[in-house]
């Protein structure tokens, strides 16, 4: 039997009937069993991003997410684009752990999902920028840009979109297997 992977899955918006939060549901629900999912959903808990509070012991809705990431062996995002960018909570929140490290190496899977053609292109690239930036590992076939959302996703949250589907499972697979490539590099340290 595989080991359990431990994901930290986060949508960008707070919205009650947030397409990406549908989203991150019904991924979770296409994930194999040994995929164990915890929804983040303290996103609009978290104060403004201000550096002079940036310290050890910084607020505690901070020191949860730092938390939940570090104790995650991969992280999926779903993000909508606002205004041609990433939402500002979701940004707000990768703002938190810049000098924090908790993204260091860490296997990542993004997906941007929006009602327009384009799929949240703008937004996308954005967190990829800062996911780039802040040193995550960003999975081989982990990212994904899904236009139309809401013709792909019905009102019960199910993927009726058959190659939709068969795209998120390969963004699962990607980062299952990073996560496993992961732990047994960070379990064997090189010249042992």
């Amino acid at each position: 039997m595989k080991k359990e992977i431990k994901v930290l899955a986060i949508s960008g918006s707070l919205r009650q009937k947030s397409s990406n939060s549908a989203l991150v549901n019904a991924i979770i629900a296409l994930a194999p069993e040994n995929m164990k999912f915890t929804i983040y959903g303290e996103l609009g808990e978290l104060p403004h991003f201000n550096p002079d509070l940036d310290v050890e012991e910084g607020p505690a809705p901070v020191e949860g997410l730092r938390t939940q990431l570090k104790d995650a062996d991969g992280v999926l995002i779903c993000t909508p684009e606002y205004g041609n960018g990433v939402p500002g909570v979701l940004k707000n929140a990768l703002d938190w752990v810049v000098s924090s490290g908790e993204f260091m190496n860490k296997p990542t899977a993004v997906i941007s999902a929006s009602p327009s053609p384009m799929g949240g292109d703008k937004a996308h690239a954005s967190l990829l920028l800062t996911l780039n930036m802040i040193h995550a590992e960003i999975v081989d076939g982990g990212t994904l840009m899904i236009p139309h959302i809401t013709l792909k996703l019905n009102k019960e949250g199910v993927i009726t979109n058959p190659e939709t589907k068969q795209e998120l499972q390969s963004v699962l697979k990607g980062l299952e297997q990073a996560c496993y490539k992961n732990r047994t590099h960070s379990h064997n340290p090189p010249g042992i």
